[in-house]
C-alpha cells in the first residue's frame, strides 16, 4: 500500500509521579513531569475515501475501540470540516502497557496527521477535547510540538500542561521487566495504600522544576506507584535494585510501570550497565528529546 503520511509517535516517561486520592468523578489528580524520549512507534497512515478509521498493528492486537479510533471519531466531531477515512498500519516500537504513553502518543499523532490532510490548525480548547474523550496522557501528547516532542509540568487529571524547557543532556537506560500490570489494577492498589496511610509524599508540586534542573544525583523524585508495584511484582523491584546497585544517579519507574529506567548524563555510563545487565533483562538505551 501506497501511504500519504508516516510519522513518529515519541514515548516519554515520568520524572516523578505524585497520584493523589480519587476525585469524586472517578479519576485521580496528579503531579508530574513528562517528558518524551527518542523511542517512538511509526504510524503509516493513507487517506480513504469513507469514513472510517482502520488500524492494523505489526505486532500486537488492538482492541476494536483503540486510541487511534476513539481520536479519530473525537477529531469529526470537533474539526467542522470533511474528514477522510484513514488506514493505520501502526509499527510499534514502544513496548505496550509499559508506562510509556504509547498509546497516547499514536493517538495525538493521528490527530497531527488528520490536521495536515484536513488543512485546518485545532484550537487548545479542540485538542483538549479529544484528549479528553481519548485518555488523561493525550492531554500531554496533544501539548507537545509538530515532531511530537515536549517537556512539560502535568497536573490535574493531566488536562493541565505547562511546557517547560526540555533537558536534552540525560540518557535514560529502560528496563523491562516482563511483568504486566494493567492501569486499572494500578491506580486500585495505590487507593488501597492512600487509604491506609492518608498521606502522599514526593517533591512538592512548586519544586517539580527546580528539581528537573539540579544534578540528577539531587532529584528526590517519587513515584506513587512504585511501593505498590514493586511489593507486588518482586521483578520490577529487582531492576530498580540492580539500576542503583551499578551506579545509576537516580532509578525510578515510569507511569503505572513495569518500565523503570536508570538516569544517566554520561552515555558511556550508560552503555556500561545496559551490558552489564544483558541476559538478567530486557534493556534500551534512549535519550531525551
Amino acid at each position: 500500500m501506497n501511504y500519504d503520511f508516516s510519522v513518529k509517535a515519541y514515548a516519554k516517561v515520568n520524572f516523578g509521579l505524585k497520584v493523589l486520592p480519587k476525585r469524586q468523578d472517578g479519576f485521580h489528580n496528579i503531579e508530574s513531569i513528562f517528558q518524551t524520549v527518542d523511542l517512538y512507534d511509526q504510524l503509516n497512515v493513507a487517506l480513504l475515501p469513507t469514513n472510517e478509521c482502520r488500524v492494523t498493528c505489526n505486532s500486537m492486537s488492538l482492541p476494536e475501540d483503540n486510541t487511534l479510533v476513539k481520536a479519530y471519531k473525537a477529531f469529526v466531531e470537533v474539526s467542522n470540516c470533511s474528514v477522510p477515512g484513514v488506514d493505520v498500519e501502526l509499527v510499534k516500537g514502544i513496548p505496550s502497557g509499559g508506562g510509556l504513553g504509547g498509546g497516547s502518543s499514536d493517538a495525538a499523532a493521528l490527530v497531527r496527521v488528520l490536521e495536515k490532510s484536513c488543512d485546518v490548525l485545532l484550537s487548545e480548547s479542540q485538542f483538549d477535547y479529544i484528549a479528553s474523550k481519548t485518555g488523561s496522557d493525550v492531554f500531554f501528547f496533544m501539548h507537545s510540538d509538530e515532531e511530537g516532542k515536549a517537556c512539560a509540568v502535568v497536573s490535574g487529571r493531566g488536562e493541565i500542561v505547562r511546557r517547560i524547557k526540555p533537558r536534552h543532556d540525560l540518557f535514560l537506560l529502560l528496563v523491562f521487566p516482563n511483568v504486566s500490570s494493567s492501569t486499572k489494577e494500578a491506580y486500585s492498589l495505590v487507593d488501597d495504600y492512600l487509604a491506609a496511610r492518608k498521606m502522599v509524599t514526593g517533591t512538592a508540586f512548586s519544586n517539580l522544576e527546580s528539581v528537573y534542573n539540579r544534578s540528577v544525583e539531587e532529584w528526590n523524585f517519587v513515584n506513587t506507584f512504585t511501593p505498590v508495584i514493586t511489593e507486588t511484582y518482586p521483578k520490577v523491584r529487582d531492576a530498580l535494585d540492580l539500576l542503583k546497585q551499578n551506579g545509576a544517579p537516580f532509578a525510578e519507574m515510569s507511569g503505572s510501570g513495569s518500565t523503570v529506567y536508570g538516569v544517566f548524563t554520561l552515555q558511556q555510563q550508560a552503555e556500561e550497565v545496559q551490558r552489564k545487565l544483558a541476559g538478567v533483562f530486557d534493556s534500551k538505551l534512549v535519550q531525551t528529546v
